[in-house]
């Protein structure tokens, strides 16, 4: 075996090595400008912040594009009481035969005429009752809200999803990246190469701080491009009520995406051909699937969120959930924030052990158990 193959399973830099943050440093830029030169990384990114915008943009304004308004034709007497209703559109005319002809000709969707019931009104249809225009109409009791401010259960479960998806896509995009990246210069013995003047940590840090700065630019962008459409369509549900969570969201993947992209590299280093890759990298995809699924079904459960807050790969999605339903006290997102930034120095640690045992290991996939032995 050779003294740089040996080095680098003892952990050790021989003479004549790059210094580890210079290294690291230099492998870092190698994976942004890599991703950067790639025209199919430049064009998708466009088009999901153009997506994101749309979505943002069409939550505001498709609603009111589709509402049009109940066109209803009365006389005079009736009309003044009209006017009131939001929704409806009133269109006066000189005699309640002359309602009628309107409503039969189809040139209004109803027609209100004075009637003998309780309410003195009597509306007239052609086919079927006009639902919105009864409803508006109708005697409704009286009514008090208790808690105006309380979040909407289908808003809820829309952030929530929006949440988990950019959480998912994200980390298993930029993941999956990172572990091709490892693969492929294992599989063309280019990583030999490197390690005669980089060490494996160095390779290792290099490729996490590169992706993980792409894949933060690209969560940046998303909220910059969300709070843009809020301020754009003067949302104030995006404005106000979306406004800390995203920051917190930007925060916690942040540090998420480091734990998943050293776990990713390390899971990478275990096998020897990209066929091999999909197997070895599933237990990770599962953990990014967590959040996802389980967000879905508890979007809205304060307990459920309050414990997922404190798992390390789920709280970057229940913790801006829980600043959104404002479930928590102030001091509870920073104590979720510790937890995970202590577990991914844990889990750096336990990657870095895997990766420089396992990279110029060859042939049948390594276990992670083997990759920890001495």
């Amino acid at each position: 075996m050779s003294t740089t193959a040996s080095a680098a399973r003892m952990g050790t830099e021989p003479r004549g090595r790059t210094p580890f943050w210079q290294a690291t440093g230099i492998v870092a830029q190698r994976e942004i400008m890599t991703k950067l030169r790639s025209k199919s990384y430049i064009i998708s990114t466009i088009i999901l912040l153009a997506l994101v915008f749309g979505g943002v943009i069409f939550s505001a304004v498709g609603p009111d594009l589709f509402d049009d308004d109940t066109t209803v034709a009365t006389t005079g007497s009736v009309a003044s009481s009209l006017q009131s209703l939001d929704g409806v559109a009133v269109e006066t005319l000189s005699s309640a035969d002359a309602v009628r002809q309107a409503v039969l000709d189809g040139t209004v969707d109803a027609g209100v005429v004075p009637g003998d019931g309780p309410s003195g009104l009597l509306v007239l249809a052609d086919r079927e009752a006009p639902g919105s225009l009864m409803q508006l109409l109708s005697v409704a009791p009286e009514l008090q809200l208790l808690d105006p401010n309380a979040p909407d259960p289908m808003l809820t479960y829309f952030i929530g999803l929006a949440f988990g998806i950019v959480f998912f896509m994200s980390a298993m995009t930029f993941g999956q990246t990172i572990a091709q990246s490892v693969v492929e210069e294992k599989q063309s013995r280019i990583v030999e190469i490197m390690l005669a003047t980089v060490s494996a940590r160095a390779i290792l840090a290099g490729k996490i701080v590169g992706n993980s700065v792409l894949a933060f630019a690209q969560i940046a962008l998303i909220a910059a491009i969300v709070l843009l459409g809020g301020a754009v369509t003067g949302s104030q549900l995006l404005l106000d009520g979306l406004g800390m969570p995203i920051v917190w969201f930007v925060v916690l993947f942040t540090v998420g995406f480091v734990m998943l992209a050293a776990l990713y590299a390390a899971a990478a280093a275990l096998v020897s051909r990209a066929e091999d890759l999909a197997s070895a990298t599933s237990p990770i995809m599962m953990l990014v699937m967590i959040p996802y699924f389980l967000v879905i079904f508890f979007n809205n459960n304060p307990t459920a969120l309050q414990i997922m807050s404190y798992v390390p790969f789920s709280a970057p999605v229940a913790v801006p959930m829980r600043v959104y339903l404002q479930t928590q006290e102030w001091w509870e997102p920073y104590l979720s924030l510790a937890i995970l930034v202590a577990f991914t120095v844990l889990v750096i640690g336990f990657a870095a052990r895997v990766y420089e045992r396992s990279l110029l290991k060859t042939g049948a996939m390594v276990k992670w158990r083997d990759a920890l032995k001495p």
